[in-house]
């Protein structure tokens, strides 16, 4: 196991051409330039257009000769509007290219951005539904680069763009193989000032699409392997990265488990981002809170169909006791340690609501793969149970067995040889140890 970050650099090509390490934003003129970007427009959110590292950012394609503009009327929970503000900035601006530049939001924004400046259809009828995504005007597609600066969605390496349709109330999932950024670059460095309660909820939105594709019932081995090793990056780096900002091998780690939950989730997703997407588009909870809520629920939910896969996961994180048990209590006790709420109340789903986010959580595609079949009555109860914190009694603390009982037998031998008083008073510190 490293313990030095700059040995965590590479260039990968899984699923996407990916620049990884400390400092390689550096090379971000270079990515553009590759794909014949001179131009770009810089697409990013609110919070992070006012940090100073956006405009170091802005100043290293400029001093490469990039003609860099910037645009960030973006949402926490992109909306469709969003895109279309996105898109007249890009045509005012006469850009030729995209830099997907910050959180989820950002980068599922400025992809569908990247998708629309050329396109006649509205954005949709792009929707992943069925062969929605042959209607795509090729030719009007403009080349992406995007650079992370959270842990937690992946969307850099994603085929799917999250986008509100607020006269639904609705998530959809628009969706095109060439959506996937053409360049990506990760660096740790970039992490680094994310608040201590983003780093948590976006660590789990990790975990939750590493845990949801290793549960997928689909067949997809490669996507399950990736999804298993996420998962153990997340087990040894999660909390670390929230207690220590400035660990840059824990920034590192928890940026791979981000972008490989995105490239496993191939594999499927399931109810934790059925629920989540109809509470993002009802109720505009943050993504990564909500799917941290519900995720032991789902696997409650899921037990039936996950139990022995979930020991399996449990012994490959070195998990006491390996079961379904020791990963529930896990998950569980991380929740606790970066302060997540227990129950959709807490974020502000109430009584009357169950019944749309239900009906929201059904028509939800990421649902198609999960464990369980989902249906109405199931995933009432399951919003249910969350809204009010209703777990099932089948959490079983994952300790070793006391060994007080074990040791009892002989130091009780040699009690019988010797006269009472004695071993009474030799006994009690032994006890104690």
């Amino acid at each position: 196991m490293t313990t030095d970050v700059n040995t965590l650099r590479a260039n990968w090509n899984y699923p996407t051409a990916v620049r990884f390490g400390v400092g390689r934003i550096k090379e971000l003129p270079d990515a553009c330039k590759e794909l014949g970007i001179k131009r770009p427009l810089l697409i990013t959110d609110p919070v992070v257009a006012k940090l100073p590292m956006t405009k170091e950012v802005v100043q290293i394609c400029d001093q490469a000769g990039l003609v860099t503009s910037v645009f960030y009327d973006i949402k926490p929970n992109p909306v469709g509007k969003n895109v279309d503000d996105g898109v007249r900035a890009f045509r005012l601006g006469n850009n030729d290219g995209v830099i997907a530049f910050g959180g989820g939001s950002a980068l599922d924004a400025a992809k569908a951005v990247a998708l629309m400046v050329g396109q006649t259809r509205p954005l949709w009828d792009f929707e992943d539904v069925g062969d929605n995504w042959s209607r795509v005007d090729l030719s009007g597609m403009r080349p992406c680069v995007a650079v992370p600066t959270t842990s937690g969605t992946g969307s850099e390496v994603g085929r799917v763009s999250v986008i509100i349709d607020e006269r639904a109330h609705q998530k959809k999932l628009i969706f095109h193989p060439r959506l996937q950024p053409a360049k990506v670059i990760c660096d740790p460095t970039l992490t680094v000032g994310m608040p201590p309660k983003l780093t948590g909820e976006t660590g789990l939105d990790a975990l939750s699409h590493n845990l949801e594709a290793y549960c997928s019932p689909f067949f997809h081995p490669q996507a399950a392997g990736i999804a298993l090793e996420g998962m153990r990056l997340v087990h040894t780096s999660l909390l670390a990265a929230q207690r220590e900002p400035t660990n840059l091998l824990a920034r590192a780690e928890m940026l791979a488990a981000s972008l490989m939950g995105a490239a496993a989730f191939q594999r499927g997703l399931g109810a934790m981002h059925s629920v989540a997407h109809a509470c993002g588009g009802l109720l505009d909870t943050p993504h990564g809170r909500t799917i941290a809520v519900m995720m032991p629920y789902v696997l409650v939910l899921n037990r039936p169909a996950i139990d022995q896969r979930l020991a399996r996961l449990a012994a490959y994180l070195g998990l006491p006791r390996p079961s379904f048990e020791a990963v529930l209590e896990w998950v569980l006790q991380l929740r606790q340690q970066l302060g997540i709420p227990h129950t959709l109340a807490e974020l502000g789903a109430r009584r009357e609501h169950v019944a749309q986010l239900t009906e929201l959580a059904v028509a939800d595609p990421s649902g198609g793969t999960n464990p369980v079949a989902l249906n109405q009555d199931n995933l009432r109860q399951l919003i249910e149970h969350a809204l009010v914190g209703k777990l099932p009694a089948v959490v079983v603390a994952a300790k070793p067995a006391p060994k007080v009982a074990a040791k009892a037998k002989p130091k009780a031998k040699p009690a019988k040889k010797r006269p009472a008083a004695k071993p009474k008073r030799k006994a009690a510190p032994r006890r104690r140890k």
